[in-house]
């Protein structure tokens, strides 16, 4: 073994840890991963580089601004709202919500489509008295079913197919994985309505359980007229000269004025006689306050979170993204409150609240936040993709729809193009440039819509990958690989083969992204095939399936994360009701490469 071989192998090893232990962003690893191959001259500058041209990369952030326009038409929402109806049978609601869902997600990048519809579902199931717990994970689970039936139904498919082009091979035609996968939808859908509902939970969600007991986490005291024999003073300083920002164990979340609510509370607001201040975070650290001069804890307070609303702002619940600029830095050092003008009431991980001090709580991916948010959240909100709001949002200034004209030009233009690439009059990268450019032109989308649309972190994390993989073909890291497991499995034959290799893929995608599951596995598989002299193009369906086929765990896949805290899930309820869907998946995806391929 050449010393770049182990190099290679020691870096992707360091690197799958590194992902799995959340060190930083995955882009972020990913990425170092290929300039540690760059600066030790395993890759040359262009080898390391061609990720960043690749054109199945670029047709993922083509199909990023595509999905974003449709979303904006508002069109999904109304056709979902018309599929849900009016609750009488939730398992037909059910049915009948899974099968759009489905067929959207084949052609337009699931991600968008779960965060737009998870507040809408959420209401859905609270003005019928059903628990969202039964129709969130099968929202995910269906635009993941979805996803695999087309070339454009996620960007993982996109990625193979690209490394395929760069390796010389024939890629994807728009319906290859299909022609495979089609039976593995149509059962996973029915399993979901039928015993894989009996095997939802029936969970509250984060707020519900908040609204509960809203007096664990808010506490009142009062600001005094006089101090004995003193006039208070507290009175006309600001929070931060009152000493009343860096407490132990409680943060100050609101001020009451008359009947005025002041949130969130900024270091320069001023303390009025008579002000009600409202704290949250570890209540019982509430003694504390009781040494500030001029403060009088008021006891029995009827006060809770919704009484806190006024028209100005609401309580939002979200949930923090994979790429998110907050990731690993404690809520304080996020300057969460100047920069989304809202303030964190509590933080809720694997269905349990985090009993800390809010500002001292490191955020991980899929955290749950809820939010006292002021009047400008929604527009700092929609400028980042640091978390997704998973609650409906009143009067939300951004999300006014497009006029139907232009929402159905929308849709009617991406229709003629799927025709297109159908009838291979178009290949798929240059079908999705036209897209976008009559989208800009015809004013569907802004350009500056456009850019906000971009999932920079997915797209680096893409690029690098391209590289890494590069890196395991050049050092032949990925012939060793696979003979490795082709000599574990052979004894099996070429089904045990098969097995093996869908397995690691859906393990690498469990532990650390689709994506990066997917560009590990790529040469990896081209090996096996060629030693087993079998074409390379079943192997490469296998994987693609296998690294999109994330049922068992909420960090595997984005959309599993986005519906997470919304469900009130834990972390079991993946595994429980994903499983059977996961060997559904599998058995079927085998067999039909099996038949039909080898």
């Amino acid at each position: 073994m050449s010393w770049e071989l182990i190099f290679t192998l020691v870096v992707v090893v360091l690197m799958m840890v590194a992902l799995v232990k959340e060190i930083t962003r995955p882009a972020i690893i990913v990425f170092t991963a290929l300039i540690s191959f760059f600066v030790t001259g395993i890759l040359t500058a262009e080898e390391a580089v061609a990720g960043f041209s690749n054109q199945g990369m670029l047709t993922v952030a083509l199909l990023f601004i595509v999905a974003g326009a449709i979303q904006n038409s508002g069109l999904v929402e109304r056709a979902i709202a018309f599929f849900l109806g009016n609750g009488k049978s939730a398992k037909r609601s059910l049915f009948k919500f899974l099968l759009p869902i489905t067929g959207a997600s084949a052609f337009l990048n699931n991600t968008p489509i779960v965060v737009t519809l998870t507040p809408i579902v959420r209401k859905w199931c609270s003005d019928h008295n059903i628990s969202p717990s039964k129709f969130l994970i099968p929202l995910s689970y269906a635009s993941i079913l979805g996803g695999i039936l087309t070339l454009m139904g996620t960007s993982t498919n996109l990625v193979v197919h690209g490394m395929m082009l760069d390796r010389g091979l024939e890629g994807f035609s728009l319906f290859t994985l299909g022609k495979v996968s089609i039976l593995a939808s149509v059962l996973g859908l029915i399993y979901l309505v039928t015993i894989g509902y009996k095997l939802l939970p029936n969970h509250k969600t984060f707020g519900e359980t908040i609204g509960d007991k809203s007096k664990e986490y808010l506490a009142e005291m009062i600001v005094e007229e006089y101090y004995p024999y003193l006039n208070n003073p507290l009175v006309n300083k600001t929070v931060e000269e009152a000493g009343l920002r860096n407490l132990e164990g409680v943060y100050l979340i609101a001020i009451i004025r008359n009947h005025e609510k002041i949130y969130p509370v900024k270091n320069t607001t001023k303390i009025k006689v008579n002000d009600r201040l409202i704290f949250t975070g570890v209540i019982s650290k509430i003694a504390e306050l009781k040494d500030k001069k001029g403060l009088e804890l008021k006891t029995g307070t009827t006060l809770t979170l919704d009484k806190l609303r006024n028209g100005n702002g609401q309580l939002v619940e979200v949930v923090i993204s994979h790429q998110s600029s907050l990731l690993h830095k404690t809520i304080k050092d996020t300057q969460f409150r100047g920069k989304y003008d809202s303030g964190v009431v509590a933080v809720h991980r694997n269905n349990e609240r985090i009993q800390s001090k809010i500002g001292d709580i490191v955020l991980k991916p899929g955290d749950t936040l809820l939010l006292l948010a002021g009047a400008d959240f929604h527009e700092r909100s929609a400028q980042s993709n640091d978390f997704y709001v998973v609650t409906p949002l009143d009067d939300h200034p951004l999300l006014e729809k497009m006029n139907p004209m232009k929402a159905w030009l929308a849709v009617g233009t991406l229709i003629v193009m799927i025709a297109l690439v159908s009838f291979n009059l178009l290949p798929m990268f240059k079908a999705m440039c036209i897209t976008v450019v009559l989208y800009i032109l015809f004013k569907i989308i802004t350009p500056d819509e456009a850019r906000r649309t971009l999932q920079f972190d997915v797209l680096l994390l893409i690029a690098s990958a391209f590289g890494v993989g590069e890196a395991l073909f050049k050092t032949g890291a990925a012939e060793w690989l696979a003979n490795q497991l082709v000599a574990l499995s052979e004894p099996f034959g070429l089904l045990g083969v098969l097995v093996f290799i869908y397995l690691l893929t859906v393990l690498f995608t469990e532990v650390i992204t689709n994506n990066a599951a997917a560009v590990l596995m790529f040469p990896i598989a081209v090996e096996a095939a060629n030693r087993l002299n079998q074409d390379p193009m079943a192997f490469l369906i296998l994987i693609t399936i296998g690294a999109s086929a994330s049922f068992l765990s909420p960090i595997g896949y984005q959309t599993n994360l986005i519906v997470y805290g919304p469900g009130g899930y834990k972390f079991t309820d993946y595994f429980k009701v994903g499983l059977p869907l996961s060997a559904i998946v599998m058995v079927t995806t085998i067999g039909m490469i099996y038949w039909t391929w080898l």
